[in-house]
């Protein structure tokens, strides 16, 4: 019989900081009741509670400072460092929770743990602990004291009772916990109200109205921390089928007593391959045992089936060069295990939309319409009714950035569209273009999810984003009778036309 779970307390949302010569001290300040100060060894990096602080004295004067959250601790050859968080930034929120993001990150190290150690660990210590300063630089991090960011509006509404009762840290979903390996630490000492849990990616909302409706739309990335690294260094997938740059994105409404939530994902291509970097513009991609790239794939679909049931793989790769090799290998991989929860598309985004037609979209929608409607979108009323989402569009392009995310918000836009009929919101033929204001606020939240996304893996902003700002490309679109067949079109952007 399963032992009924305990209410648990809540995290600290404020304390005070003291740096002892000997000891780190973690008092909590945000009136937390029965709450005990954490105090950590410089020595051994011990931890345990107190339920004082330690006296201060003329040989034992404190540097003091305020912070908002624990990360974790991280271990490295011979030393431990403490992550806390400095400061802040509340930047919306999350089904009526407050989301934070991370201005600030600070690296404390147990130093005098270090002392006892040989001459080469010190060097690898050194070399190590300068990385750390890097660490303290990481873009993107967001936190909630109060919701677990980490899992999706529906795997929220489906977690159990039971399961809401958990601290925070354990209804993380794995994948999306950014800091999972340095609470592991302070998870052994049962340290509940310090486990913070991060997630690295974006978040960004803004508010409308359509008519006498006030909407709110939240857009949030949860990056995949299975294999993390930057372009050209982080391609394709590992043996086990996880692939770099996996991000999970869920865009979200809240109007007139409705919730609803539609995920997609994007991820680098799912077998083996590498980019050698070299002097030359565009490194050489490298497929590595072509062989195995059927069982990774298989993998990482299986994978992905377990998560979000049936999946549409959308592969807007070109057909040159070596990104038609890319394209090919992973058309042949897919052919083995396409079934009828799994699909495979491929749509040479370059070749029938350019660099600035992307209106044309609107004929890889016409192919994957019928998997939207089937599968669906999240929807949740007042009365606790609810409709789930039963699969997941996959897309990816070489980088999963620029192509990738403009084919995601078009996705995006039409089930916004869907969701408002579905609601009431909007009449039949009524489109977010509709609705200025609320076209240009959508276009902007997708723009900046880009960026986001795109900084933490290439290091810059999306190429295309000036472009989705500037053009109303949604609407206007003269399409000649032998276009499906050329793929020639005459196509304007809307501010030629106004």
């Amino acid at each position: 019989m399963k032992e009924k779970a305990e209410p648990v307390q809540k995290l600290y949302t404020r304390m005070r900081l003291w740096e002892f010569p000997d000891e780190y001290v973690i008092e909590p300040t945000d009136g937390s009741s029965a709450s005990s100060s954490l105090s950590i060894s410089l020595v051994d990096a011990s931890m345990k509670l107190s339920d004082s602080i330690p006296e201060c004295s003329s040989f034992r004067v404190p540097k003091i400072q305020m912070i908002f959250g624990v990360v974790g601790m991280l271990k490295l050859v011979a030393g431990s460092y403490l992550f806390v968080i400095t400061e802040r930034k509340c930047v919306g929120s999350y089904l009526g929770h407050p989301i934070f993001k991370i201005i600030s990150l600070k690296v404390l190290p147990c130093v005098h743990s270090v002392k006892n150690s040989t001459p080469e660990q010190k060097k690898l210590e050194n070399e190590f602990s300068r990385l750390l300063k890097v660490a303290e630089r990481t873009t993107g991090l967001y936190f909630s004291y109060d919701t677990n960011l980490t899992l999706s509006t529906q795997r929220l509404y489906d977690l159990g009772n039971e399961s809401k009762m958990l601290p925070l840290w354990r209804q993380a979903e794995p994948r999306f916990l950014w800091n999972s390996y340095m609470l592991e630490a302070l998870i052994d000492k049962k340290l509940d109200p310090y486990l913070l849990p991060v997630v690295q990616g974006s978040f960004h909302n803004f508010q409308a109205t359509i008519r006498k409706e006030i909407v709110d739309v939240t857009l949030i990335a949860r990056r995949c921390t299975r294999r993390n690294g930057t372009r050209m260094w982080r391609r394709g997938a590992d043996r086990e089928g996880h692939v770099a740059n996996f991000v999970e994105t869920e865009q979200i409404i809240q109007i007139n007593g409705f919730t609803s939530s539609f995920v997609q994902v994007r991820g680098s291509i799912p077998f083996l391959w590498e980019q050698i970097v070299d002097l030359t513009y565009k490194p050489k991609f490298e497929i590595v045992r072509p062989e195995q790239a059927p069982q990774i794939a298989e993998r990482h679909f299986l994978d992905l089936r377990k998560m979000y049931g049936s999946v549409l793989a959308v592969d807007l790769l070109n057909k040159h060069g070596g990104e038609g090799r890319l394209s090919d290998m992973f058309s042949n991989a897919m052919q083995p295990i396409v079934s009828e929860d799994l699909r495979y598309l491929h749509f040479d985004f370059t070749k029938i939309c350019g660099h600035v037609h992307f209106e044309r979209l609107s004929f890889l929608y016409d192919q994957i319409a019928d998997f939207l409607v089937k599968n669906g979108y999240f929807l949740l009323n007042e009365e606790s009714e609810k409709m789930e989402q039963l699969g997941v569009v996959r897309t990816n392009c070489i980088d999963c950035l620029d192509r990738t995310n403009i084919t995601q918000s078009m996705i995006a836009r039409k089930i916004l569209e869907l969701q408002f009929r579905r609601i009431g919101v909007f009449a039949a033929e009524e489109t977010i273009s509709s609705h200025p204001k609320l076209d240009r606020c959508f276009r902007i939240l997708w723009d900046n999810h880009g960026d986001d996304i795109s900084i933490q893996y290439a290091g810059t902003a999306t190429l295309k984003g000036d472009l989705v700002r500037t053009y109303s490309f949604w609407i206007v679109g003269l399409v000649s009778e032998e276009f499906r067949g050329s793929l020639k079109i005459d196509i304007f952007p809307l501010n030629a036309i106004i």
